[in-house]
């Protein structure tokens, strides 16, 4: 007796048993037993995990498991979207562990950025409440007017986390240096826009890089 599994069809080697014979022929008799566990998990998905129930429950496993992608996109922004990991010019360990250990403090950042930046972009806020971590996902009324006018609730234009970051890049510094050796740093007059987003991100415009003055007044 002998499971047909050595040819590599998983499957059938779980619903039929071979029995081969001394005249080189075989016979094979179909596993109802397995046929009928198989059958049990028809358009089930099986999520195991080492983890003992007292620690994670059969909700919180699947909603960890949900939260896989939230952690998928993270490096999907990481290695392309928003932070371009690669390519790297380091040919030393040291260098290479300092490169992915700053882009990850940038995709930290880039996390609190978006958690602040949501009321301007296409996030949903209101996310509603569900207690069936099986049941999809749903979204708040206010989203679904998101999506569905591109605006947001003030009546503005809804962007994407690019979008916004190509339009603070229009916010310039200028330094002006005159003959006598002065020097004068002066900002560019910030678009509504801009300043809400220093607003929600809880910053000042800056004037200066790594100094302490802040926006001047215009």
């Amino acid at each position: 007796m002998a499971h047909f599994s050595e040819n590599g069809w998983q499957t059938s080697a779980r619903i039929r048993t071979l029995e081969f014979d001394d005249d080189e022929s075989f016979t094979f008799v179909r596993d109802t037993n397995s046929i009928e566990t198989e059958a049990a998990l028809d358009g089930i998905y099986v999520i195991r995990t080492s983890v003992s129930q007292e620690e994670l429950d059969d909700a919180k496993a699947i909603e960890a498991y949900k939260g896989l992608s939230v952690v998928e996109r993270n490096f999907r922004n990481l290695k392309a979207i928003d932070l371009d990991l690669r390519p790297i010019y380091h040919y030393s360990e040291n260098r290479v562990r300092a490169h992915v250990f700053l882009s990850m403090l940038a995709l930290y950042v880039t996390w609190h950025m978006r958690e602040a930046l949501a009321p301007l972009m296409f996030a949903d806020e209101e996310i509603p409440e569900h207690h069936d971590p099986v049941a999809p996902a749903l979204r708040s009324r206010a989203a679904e007017l998101k999506d569905a006018t591109k605006r947001g609730a003030d009546g503005e234009p809804i962007h994407s986390f690019g979008t916004l970051l190509a339009h603070l890049g229009t916010l310039t510094r200028n330094t002006v240096e005159f003959t006598q050796g002065v020097i004068i740093e002066q900002l560019s007059v910030p678009t509504p826009l801009q300043r809400q987003v220093f607003e929600l991100i809880g910053s000042p415009i800056p004037i200066t890089i790594g100094g302490k003055s802040t926006e001047q007044k215009h």
